[in-house]
């Protein structure tokens, strides 16, 4: 009998520190806070809301979602989260729904890493 393995794929956020950096420079450092911790509010919603939109929901709504996610994601210097929610973007539009399946599990995956990298960074700020 053949072994099965496992696989466990392990998401390493991309972070822009400066993107961070010029919202504090901005918006001051207790303004900058309010903001992420907003936005990544929001992101954490719109993670699990995307998720059960690919089940259920109508794929424009996805395709909205996911671009929002995007926007948001870069607004507060997640790259990693916002290029994969483009990557998921890119499978709806090809048609691919494995591939969909595939990067939609992995959105899943940044989104939870990004938004813990962010919540240990924004300690760091407060």
């Amino acid at each position: 009998m053949k072994e099965v393995m496992y696989l466990a794929p392990v998401e390493r956020p991309s972070m822009d520190a400066d993107q961070i950096e010029t919202l504090c420079a901005d918006l001051g450092p207790h303004a900058a806070e309010d903001v992420i911790c907003r936005a990544m509010e929001e992101l954490a919603q719109r993670l699990c809301a995307l998720q059960e939109m690919a089940v259920h929901g109508p794929r424009e709504d996805l395709h909205k979602g996911l671009r929002a996610l995007s926007a948001i994601a870069d607004q507060i210097g997640m790259v990693g989260l916002s290029d994969v929610a483009r990557d998921v973007i890119n499978c709806l539009e090809l048609g691919d729904v494995v591939a969909e399946a595939a990067t939609l599990a992995r959105l899943a995956r940044i989104g939870e890493r990004s938004l813990t990298a962010m919540w240990d960074h924004n300690d760091l700020l407060g």
